[in-house]
């Protein structure tokens, strides 16, 4: 398959690594805990197991797991209860979904894993 690079493929990818760094930015400048950002970096990608249920139900759950409402959400909370635990969760989340949209993995369809909405992987 010959992928061409259109302005919008070029600008959802910068839009991902924007995120990724912004996300990095502020982990590293609040301080928290490198550790836990290594345990739980790669965590939103356990989603995979719904695949394991098929197209339809894997992607609801890789879905769930890689939008950005569930980590701005769990961000939000932490801000307001002045609590650090939430928020530096919510900046890895974020940072892994930055990663996954900078390489091209967006969020999928229901009628095959590769399908996803920046393009077909």
């Amino acid at each position: 398959m010959i992928r061409t690079w259109t302005l919008p493929r070029i600008l959802l990818r910068l839009e991902g690594l924007a995120l990724f760094a912004a996300a990095l930015v502020v982990y590293l400048d609040r301080d928290y805990s490198l550790l836990l950002a290594a345990a739980l970096f790669l965590a939103p990608d356990v989603s995979f197991a719904g695949y394991l249920a098929g197209p339809r139900i894997g992607s609801y759950v890789y879905n769930a797991a890689h939008t950005l409402v569930g980590p701005l959400a769990l961000g939000a909370v932490g801000v307001v209860t002045d609590e650090r635990t939430p928020v530096a969760i919510a900046l890895v989340w974020l940072g892994h979904i930055g990663m996954d949209r900078a390489l091209g993995y967006g969020l999928k369809y229901e009628t095959a894993f590769k399908d996803t909405h920046l393009e077909r992987v």
